[in-house]
């Protein structure tokens, strides 16, 4: 087993969070994992990036080069487009559409759409609206998780019990919510990909 992801998205979007999950989960899981980040400043709406690179034997860089990504997973489309040149052949791109505009020349929703449509293996929807539904605006993040997870070879029981460790000192109905949010994700990808009989 061998996954290199690249989590990307605007500071402040809680990508450094579903890192921190992913991690929680491959160590328990008895994985070695490798992570370098790129942290923006959140204030600033500064692009934050992080490499992750997972699997059962050892990892010996942290970076993933040009081509080598099975995954991209980003809480924001004009970032997931920026890291295009890294993903693999075969790799998935799992990403939020809702845009961060953070620059005066962002680009057009249509433009942005039209992009993220040429990308062959792609999940991609408004997660953002998703939270609110929920009735938990803030847990975006974690349904991009939940949408990423089928593609991560990590028992979801691992990665929710990743979600309960890093929002337990937040109190319970914080960790509820949470879980809510990432079974939310992963159902959504679940049919999405039973749909096109690819799960």
């Amino acid at each position: 087993m061998k996954k290199d992801i690249i989590l990307a998205g605007v500071g402040g979007q809680g990508i450094l969070s579903i890192a921190n999950v992913i991690g929680e989960a491959a160590v328990k899981e008895n994985l070695y994992l490798k992570q370098a980040e790129v942290h923006g400043m959140s204030q600033r709406g500064g692009d934050v990036q992080s490499n992750l690179r997972i699997s059962d034997t050892p990892v010996h860089s942290d970076l993933i080069s040009l081509r080598g990504a099975d995954l991209i997973i980003s809480m924001e489309p004009m970032e997931c487009l920026r890291y295009l040149p890294y993903l693999a052949k075969d790799g998935w791109v799992v990403t939020n559409t809702t845009p961060f505009i953070n620059i005066p020349n962002y680009p057009s929703e249509k433009e942005l759409m039209d992009e993220l449509e040429k990308i062959e293996n792609l999940v991609a929807f408004n997660m953002d609206e998703m939270a609110k539904k929920i009735g938990s605006p803030r847990s975006s993040n974690m349904i991009l998780l939940g949408a990423a997870s089928p593609f991560l070879d990590i028992n979801p029981s691992a990665l929710e019990e990743g979600v309960e460790t890093l929002f337990k000192r937040k109190g319970d109905k914080i960790v509820e919510l949470n879980i809510m949010a990432f079974r939310e994700g992963r159902a959504a990808t679940v049919d999405f990909l039973k749909e096109r009989n690819i799960f």
